[in-house]
């Protein structure tokens, strides 16, 4: 099987803008070039909640070698009368995470939740207290039991928040309504996982929230950019996704029977029309020609590692490829 085409070449260009019930903030009107806080993806619809943090050899989602900052993305989804958040940041970063939600939605808008990793701090560290700051409707999860997870803060009532907090379990292949209007956001079982994760895609804006997958892009220094587009001269390099995969919680893929795990993720990119992949840390890849490029580049690094052409061995702790 060779690379699966990428889908949708049509149309171009970001859906209709929502009239949100605050004005955008100036430092999230801009994306390109990108250094952290806030980025609109997609004005009144989509915004970025970009907090670096330093790899210093300690952090288990990028090789041991790695040096420089990466960053963990928090991603809200807004509509006139409600909002959803992905993925709800490391503990430290909360206070920053909850001022840039505050800027965003009006006081008591309707808020849901939905991390995408459910035994990962970077996605649900922040649950209980966000739960208990704003008006949280729901919080959506592959696991009913959920709630029993999210037990991070050291406030008494905080079992209490967890108790009193709506939970909704979605299936494997779902979707959810956001808003009165309706719009539409497609949840998947990720093709490719480690942890029981799930990936969304938001037909309003044609962007795929890849949860742990597309992570391979950090910087030199803290101030990104974070947010890769066509414009940019991109330098990653086929070479570059095989050692961040092989280096990482997907060092055991070399040998695997990779083949269908191709066809999952071609299917994805077969079935919707992707303008932004919008990782759960790393730099954001926006813009067509930079999605089709980073598909292939993760296709050709599986085909590669399939057991037909490749042996499985064992990977000592400190050995890189």
């Amino acid at each position: 099987m060779g690379p699966v085409p990428f889908a949708g070449q049509g149309r171009y260009g970001l859906a209709a803008m929502a009239i949100l019930t605050q004005h955008t903030p100036r430092e999230a009107r801009e994306p390109r070039g990108f250094a952290g806080g806030i980025a609109s993806l997609a004005d009144d619809q989509l915004y970025a909640l970009q907090n670096p943090f330093a790899l210093d050899g300690r952090v288990s989602s990028y090789p041991a070698s790695a040096r420089g900052f990466a960053v963990a993305n928090s991603y809200l989804l807004t509509q006139p009368d409600a909002a959803m958040l992905i993925d709800t940041g490391f503990g430290k970063d909360e206070p920053v995470i909850r001022a840039q939600i505050e800027s965003l939605i009006a006081p008591g808008l309707p808020l849901s939740m939905f991390p995408l990793r459910l035994n990962e701090f970077m996605s649900i560290n922040n649950v209980e207290s966000f739960a208990g700051h704003f008006n949280v409707e729901t919080c959506y999860t592959s696991n009913i039991d959920a709630a029993l997870w999210f037990d991070f803060g050291a406030k008494a009532e905080g079992r209490d928040i967890l108790k009193s907090m709506k939970v909704t379990a979605v299936t494997r292949a779902d979707t959810i309504e956001l808003g009165k209007d309706g719009r539409a956001i497609d949840v998947m079982q990720a093709p490719i996982r480690l942890i029981a994760t799930r990936w969304l895609y938001d037909r309003a804006t044609r962007t795929l929230f890849s949860s742990d997958m597309f992570t391979h892009i950090w910087r030199d220094t803290a101030t990104g950019p974070w947010i890769v587009t066509d414009a940019d001269n991109d330098p990653t390099s086929l070479r570059g996704v095989r050692s961040f995969m092989l280096n990482t919680r997907y060092w055991w893929l070399e040998g695997a029977p990779t083949d269908s795990i191709r066809r999952g993720i071609g299917n994805v990119f077969d079935k919707y029309d992707i303008e932004t992949i919008a990782p759960g840390y790393g730099c954001i890849l926006r813009g067509r020609n930079v999605v089709a490029r980073h598909y292939r580049m993760l296709d050709e690094f599986l085909k590669s590692c399939d057991k037909s052409v490749a042996v499985s061995r064992y990977v000592t702790r400190d050995e890189e490829r």
